[in-house]
């Protein structure tokens, strides 16, 4: 759950996938009116803070692949997505075999004070193999790429917090080392917010030990409430609390009929050749682990078609449909939903228009009830 127990009174918070990368959030034919350039993801992001949306989250990825054939790198874009806004929130997703943690601090506490405190990063420990060993970068199994994250948050925080910072690990090193400007220090966040992403138990452990918040893939409230679980204990060991954001990829339609009738027209209109070759590199994710509970382990065609499992979380109906799925979840634990869509800038404006308001309703009447 959200490790904190007050966490149930606090609001939903919502971010939505920053299309960075061409080729939209499904693995479809189907015609998704959305773009990767900048211009149209500088509008998005004004419109999704108008709407209602709290973060935004930048996809990393370096090459093409799996009908992605062109992409923004993540932290340049989500600094300018920062400087374009006022009061969204922007992660980037960052690899640790890709960055040196110093660098990227460095980055991040120039960006945070651009952004007069709204920079955060998403560490993802990685699946795409042959695009870091195309770039000659070490690839390490997957228990290994997990204590490297687990160095790489480490050393940053170090860094955004001590004035002599040092720190000694297999992967990083550093040496009374004093970073300045360190990240601005506002109340309730005291240095930029880390997001970790993983279905193991490694990613799990990790984040419950260091990070902010726990990111999921998309799953039912069930697998949720199992996965949160680990995440907890965890984070009670390491005397820590973390929140928890979900995947969901959100189908909201007039009718319930009409977003069902859209989600199989996605799915019936899948690129079977490159689901197939997405679903064979990330399933080495999940095959990897000691457990076999890695990300995508479990995930058959339907479900790879969108590439973090957003369609399991169900959130496919009308506005009321939704918004009720997305408060069983919030009793199971979770803080935030991370949103995809096929038609972007319209669908944003939907969520908020339609979907928000009901959801805040319904948050509301919960509380009286408690009360």
């Amino acid at each position: 759950m959200s490790t904190s127990p007050s966490a149930a009174r606090e609001p939903l918070q919502f971010a939505y996938w920053v299309p960075n990368v061409s080729g939209g959030l499904v693995i479809s034919d189907i015609e998704q009116r959305t773009s990767w350039d900048y211009d149209y993801n500088k509008r998005l992001a004004q419109t999704a803070e108008q709407s209602g949306f709290d973060y935004a989250l930048t996809q990393v990825r370096y090459t093409a692949s799996y009908g992605a054939a062109y992409q923004h790198e993540a932290t340049s874009l989500s600094l300018a997505l920062l400087l374009a806004t006022e009061r969204l929130k922007v992660m980037s997703a960052v690899h640790p075999y890709m960055w040196h943690p110093g660098v990227l601090a460095k980055f991040i506490a120039t960006a945070d004070h651009l952004s007069n405190g709204r920079a955060a990063i998403n560490v993802v420990s990685g699946w795409f193999k042959d695009e870091a060993t195309s770039m000659g970068v070490r690839w390490l199994e997957h228990g290994e790429r997990y204590r490297m994250a687990e160095e790489f948050i480490a050393y940053m925080r170090a860094m955004w917090t001590d004035d002599h910072a040092s720190f000694r690990g297999d992967f990083f090193q550093l040496t009374d080392f004093d970073l300045k400007p360190k990240p601005l220090d506002l109340p309730g966040r005291p240095t930029p917010e880390i997001f970790m992403g993983g279905n193991s138990t490694a990613a799990q452990g990790v984040a419950g030990r260091q990070a902010d918040w726990y990111f999921a893939n998309g799953n039912t409230p069930d697998g949720i409430s199992e996965q949160i679980a680990g995440v907890a204990a965890s984070a009670t060991a390491a005397g820590r609390t973390v929140k928890v954001g979900v995947n969901g990829f959100m189908v909201a339609r007039d009718t319930e009929a009409e977003a069902h009738d859209t989600l199989e027209e996605i799915i019936a209109k899948a690129n079977p050749e490159a689901v197939k070759g997405f679903g064979d590199a990330v399933k080495q994710a999940g095959q990897s682990t000691g457990d076999r509970k890695g990300m995508w382990q479990d995930s058959d065609f339907r479900d790879l078609v969108q590439y973090n499992d957003g369609f399991r979380t169900g959130l496919v109906g009308t506005p009321e449909q939704v918004a009720e799925r997305m408060i069983e979840f919030k009793r199971r634990g979770v803080d935030l939903f991370l949103l995809g869509f096929l038609h972007f800038q319209e669908e944003v404006e939907h969520f908020g228009r339609e979907v928000l308001p009901i959801v805040r309703e319904l948050e509301a009447a919960e509380r009286e009830d408690a009360a």
